[in-house]
């Protein structure tokens, strides 16, 4: 049997690992000229989203996890990005509040008992959803992102030794992201 539990644990983890990985060797300014995506966010803008939608998560998960069925209430995304300067961000500062954020998350997760991963909150825009649903929507959400990121930098710099990539028409299937609420 799977251990679902375990296994958002470890897929939220992975990020942090992925997200430095890709990002190794890329200076400021390249990262905030490979831009792409939806919202044609350079990756120090993208780098900034996923760390503002984990302050987010986490918030949420301490929501549903001290207080009964609790609202949850939405966010504009491109609001935040004009309101926090996504775009005057700094790489490796953004990166850093990512991990501290998601270090934290994590470990609060990983302290629930097995049942408070079924608490409810109502959100304002999705419904009911539990604990563990947000879990896994992050983990969905985070690879949406990553692989955004691995796309802006390979077209960035398609010139860089030792990338392989192969097109199986499954990044065409990832092309349209759904923003995070």
């Amino acid at each position: 049997m799977y251990n679902t539990t375990q296994d958002l644990l470890d897929g939220l983890g992975a990020t942090g690992d992925i997200l430095q990985g890709l990002v190794r060797g890329y200076g400021q300014e390249q990262a905030r000229m490979a831009r792409g995506g939806d919202e044609n966010w350079s990756v120090i803008e993208v780098i900034c989203h996923l760390r503002d939608a984990e302050e987010r998560s986490l918030e949420r998960m301490r929501q549903m996890r001290d207080q009964e069925r609790p609202l949850l209430a939405a966010y504009d995304q491109d609001q935040w990005a004009v309101e926090r300067n996504y775009a005057g961000a700094d790489l490796h500062n953004a990166l850093a509040a990512f991990l501290q954020q998601r270090a934290t998350y994590l470990a609060e997760l990983a302290a629930l008992l097995p049942q408070a991963w079924m608490r409810q909150g109502q959100h304002v825009e999705q419904g009911e959803i539990t604990i563990q649903s947000h879990a896994l929507h992050m983990v969905s959400h985070d690879a949406l992102h990553l692989a955004q990121i691995a796309r802006q930098l390979r077209a960035a710099s398609p010139q860089r030794q030792g990338d392989v990539s192969i097109d199986n028409g499954a990044s065409a299937l990832a092309g349209t992201m759904r923003p995070v609420t």
